[in-house]
C-alpha cells in the first residue's frame, strides 16, 4: 500500500467507536497488514479479534464485547434485545451471547453471536456508551417478544420509567404495534392502575 497511514484519522476514527476499529477501517487510513501488526508489537494497538483492533491508549469498555459483535456486522447492525437491556441495565438479565438486529439482507453467518433480521425506523436507534442500540422501548418489546422471563421484562419496564428513558405513553404505543406476548406484558404494567 502506498498511501501513509494517518494517525490521526484513525484517532478521530476509533474515538467515536470507544477506541476499537476494524481493519478495514485501518486500511482506509493507510495501515497494511504489515503496519497494523508492527503497531501491535509495538504497544500502540491491540489486536482483540480476527480484524478488530483497540487502541491502547483507550481503556477497554466494560462492554467490549458488545464493540467486538457490532464491529463484526457493522455498519448497519444494532445491539438489541437482552443485550441492549444490559447496556441499559434495566434488568438483571445476563444475556449469554450478544444480541443484534441485521437488516434483512444481511449474512446470519457470524458465529457466537444472536442475530435478529429486522428493519429498525431510525426513531427506534439510539447510541449509549458509543454502541449503536435499540431505544428502551422498542428493546422491552424485543425482549419480551423473544421470550424473555415476564418478571425481568417488567423489571425493564419499571426501571426504563423510573428513569425516564421512556414515557408510559411510548410503551402504549410500542404495544399498540405489537400482538401476542409483548402486547399483554406491556399493557399489563402500563394500563394497569397498580403496576406490579
Amino acid at each position: 500500500m502506498d498511501t501513509k497511514p494517518d494517525y490521526d484519522l484513525l484517532y478521530e476514527t476509533a474515538e467515536s467507536q470507544a477506541g476499537y476499529f476494524t481493519v478495514q477501517q485501518a486500511n482506509q487510513h493507510g495501515f497494511s497488514w504489515e503496519r497494523l501488526s508492527t503497531n501491535v508489537k509495538n504497544g500502540r494497538f491491540q489486536r482483540l479479534f480476527r480484524g478488530i483492533y483497540r487502541l491502547i491508549n483507550f481503556p477497554s469498555s466494560p462492554h467490549e464485547d458488545m464493540f467486538i459483535a457490532w464491529l463484526r456486522t457493522a455498519p448497519h447492525s444494532v445491539i438489541s434485545h437482552e443485550s441492549a437491556l444490559s447496556l441499559y441495565e434495566l434488568s438483571d438479565v445476563l444475556p449469554g451471547e450478544v444480541h443484534l438486529i441485521i437488516p434483512p439482507n444481511a449474512s446470519r453467518r457470524r458465529p457466537g453471536l444472536r442475530l435478529h433480521t429486522n428493519s429498525l425506523k431510525p426513531e427506534e436507534i439510539t447510541s449509549r456508551q458509543g454502541l449503536p442500540v435499540t431505544t428502551a422501548v422498542r428493546t422491552i418489546a424485543d425482549a419480551a417478544i423473544s421470550g424473555l422471563a415476564e418478571e425481568m421484562v417488567v423489571q425493564a419496564i419499571q426501571e426504563a420509567l423510573q428513569r425516564g428513558l421512556t414515557t408510559r405513553e411510548e410503551l402504549m404505543a410500542q404495544a399498540a404495534h405489537q400482538k401476542g406476548r409483548a402486547k399483554t406484558i406491556i399493557n399489563k404494567i402500563v394500563v394497569a392502575e397498580n403496576p406490579i
